[in-house]
C-alpha cells in the first residue's frame, strides 16, 4: 500500500500516542511505502505560532529525526496538487486537509486518518 499520513496521525506517531493496532502494524510492514506531505510540516508550525498545538522541539527538527530513520518518503507540493483542489467538492473546510486530500487523490495514495469528514471525499482511507 501507499499511505499518506495525516498530520495528526503523525503527531500521534513522533508522541507514541496510541492509534488503532492495524493502523500500526500497515505503518510497520515494510511493504508499505509511507509518505509525508510537506502539508504536515507546514500545518504543524502555523498551529505552533498559533498556540494550537505546544512542542518540544521545533518543528524542523521533529521532520529531520523521522525522516532520518528512513521510514517516510517526503512529499513535495506540487502545481497538479494545487490544480487537483479545484476538482475537490466543497465537504472539507480545513486547507491542509482539502491539500492532503488532493495529493492522494492525484498521487493514488491512501489517507491515513480518522478525520470523519475525508471519507466523504472520493479518496481511500485507512483507519479502523
Amino acid at each position: 500500500m501507499k499511505l499518506l499520513l495525516d498530520t495528526s496521525v503523525f503527531l500521534y506517531l513522533v508522541h507514541d500516542r496510541p492509534i488503532p493496532s492495524r493502523v500500526r502494524a500497515a505503518l510497520e510492514d515494510p511493504r508499505n511505502d509511507i509518505y509525508l506531505s510537506l502539508v504536515t510540516p507546514w500545518e504543524m508550525q502555523i498551529k505552533v505560532g498559533t498556540g494550537g498545538i505546544k512542542l518540544n522541539q521545533s518543528v524542523r527538527s521533529i521532520i529531520d529525526a523521522q525522516l532520518a530513520h528512513g521510514s517516510y518518503t517526503l512529499l513535495p507540493i506540487t502545481l497538479d496538487h494545487i490544480e487537483a483542489l479545484s476538482r475537490l467538492p466543497d465537504i472539507h473546510k480545513d486547507p491542509f486537509d482539502r491539500l492532503l486530500i488532493a495529493q492522494a487523490v492525484h498521487e493514488n495514495l491512501i489517507i491515513v486518518t480518522g478525520d470523519l469528514t475525508i471519507i466523504e471525499y472520493p479518496v481511500s482511507v485507512f483507519w479502523k
